[in-house]
């Protein structure tokens, strides 16, 4: 594990998003292509890693934790604007999108 200051971890900004629409990537077998609304913040497209462990009806609709100020990148032809946190068990067999605990508005910060 790599420490970091608290300054460095303030420059990281978590916003809550709802997941919006599941489609599988044209150019990945493991990937699919997301669209999250971030409130105020507008929608993003996010490629993720999810096919795997989650249906497209699993996901639409739920409530994540994305990371909305990660430099956006080309992900197998698609361009992707942020990343969706989830929780990964030491033998990557079991992956779960990190979720707040109750509703909150769209965009609210992590902290």
């Amino acid at each position: 594990m790599v420490e970091i200051n608290f300054s460095e971890w303030q420059k990281n900004d978590l916003r809550v998003g709802k997941i919006l629409s599941v489609e599988d990537h044209p150019n990945a077998d493991k990937l699919y292509v997301i669209e999250v609304d971030l409130g105020k913040l507008g929608k993003r497209k996010v490629v993720a890693g999810l096919k795997q462990y989650y249906k497209p009806r699993e996901l639409k609709g739920k409530l994540c934790v994305v990371f909305a100020n990660l430099e956006p990148a080309m992900l197998r032809g698609v361009k992707s604007e942020g990343m969706i946190l989830a929780a990964v068990s030491e033998d990557k067999t079991s992956v779960k999108i990190v979720q707040p605990a109750k509703e909150i508005e769209l965009g609210s910060r992590i902290q």
